[in-house]
């Protein structure tokens, strides 16, 4: 398993991937979730999506922006045929390591209401839920607000 920076070539597999893992929430909202429509190539430009790969396959991409007080997850992605493997797992730490090497003390996403099983996994690997509030881009979607501090690295 590798994690890589994504590049411009990347941008069409960064898309795809996207779709086909929120497919069941678009479904389930009966219109995409914010991550399906979003514009990569800037972020792509910008230095923010991250690529997993195990065994020369794309299994998922991570979306981390850098602010000046913490690191803000955007999207986390694993392809169908890789969840449940960990994959998400092995993103957030990363998100977690990105965060340490910029110098921040917290990681923070947002997801809507409707994630259950994202909001669990994300409580599990340590997130707490900071508040809710209205999605400003959809309207009667609530999103979640979630936080995580991430230790300073330390020397082994």
């Amino acid at each position: 398993m590798t994690i890589r920076r994504a590049l411009a070539g990347d941008l069409q597999t960064v898309v795809s991937l996207t779709q086909a893992a929120y497919a069941p929430y678009t479904a389930l909202f009966g219109a995409p979730p914010i991550p399906v429509t979003e514009d990569y190539a800037p972020r792509i430009e910008g230095g923010e999506v991250w690529l997993l790969e195990d065994g020369g396959e794309l299994a998922g991409v991570l979306t981390l922006e850098r602010h000046d007080d913490h690191a803000m997850i955007f999207s986390v992605a694993v392809s169908p045929d890789f969840q449940g493997k960990g994959f998400g797992i092995a993103l957030l730490k990363h998100a977690d390591e990105q965060t340490r090497l910029w110098g921040l003390p917290e990681v923070r996403l947002y997801t809507n209401a409707r994630m259950e099983r994202n909001i669990a996994l994300y409580l599990a690997y340590g997130f707490h839920e900071t508040g809710r509030r209205p999605n400003p881009y959809r309207p009667g979607w609530v999103l979640v607000d979630m936080a995580k501090t991430v230790d300073e690295i330390t020397a082994a």
